[in-house]
């Protein structure tokens, strides 16, 4: 199963471990959980301690029970978080290969990184059918801002680097580039 609920990147990992500690160990129902989140986290809004629940049962750190929602015993190390970041969230692969694979190409052109653009063009008809007639005046910039978090967040486990455009260069947009561990998941997936 991939969970389709993605929170913004933070600033760093330890956000996530933040988060999996608010949820509780004894099962609570969606909206204890959430209320726990929203104010343990300082998160603006119902809405955002939803996504990151959702979003943390994606890493494997949080389980729906019959009986509510709860935190697991899974330590969120990074090795843990890029596999299951891989695994079970919708479109992570596949952002993952297409900066790789559009990497190639601007590699060859001696350019520096691939822009959020060219990956939401390269994955856009990997965005499941049903989002198109779910928001069909919208889907595109729904999962054109979809796709820069799952690159920041794809930064964030080391998967790629971002990198600065030069401050010289004409109509100059920050990229993406392929780590070496980036590299090696994509090996491993084939």
């Amino acid at each position: 199963m991939r969970f389709k609920m993605l929170p913004t990147p933070p600033g760093d990992l330890d956000r996530v471990r933040e988060a999996q500690r608010a949820v509780p160990l004894v099962p609570g129902d969606e909206s204890d959980c959430c209320a726990r989140l929203q104010r343990r986290l300082d998160f603006p809004s119902r809405d955002v301690a939803r996504t990151w629940l959702t979003f943390l049962r994606a890493l494997e750190l949080a389980q729906e029970t019959d009986v509510g929602f709860s935190r697991t015993d899974r330590e969120p190390t990074v090795e843990h978080l890029r596999t299951s970041f891989l695994d079970r969230v919708l479109l992570a692969p596949e952002t993952l290969a297409a900066v790789a694979a559009v990497n190639q190409h601007a590699t060859d052109a001696g350019e520096r990184g691939v822009s959020p653009d060219a990956v939401f063009d390269r994955v856009r008809d990997d965005v499941p059918t049903y989002e198109h007639h779910k928001n069909p005046d919208t889907w595109e910039t729904i999962w054109h801002d979809r796709t820069a978090d799952l690159l920041g967040w794809l930064a964030l486990l080391d998967l790629v680097d971002a990198v600065d455009a030069e401050a010289d260069a004409v109509d100059a947009v920050d990229g993406y580039v392929l780590t070496d561990r980036g590299r090696t998941a994509i090996d491993d997936d084939r």
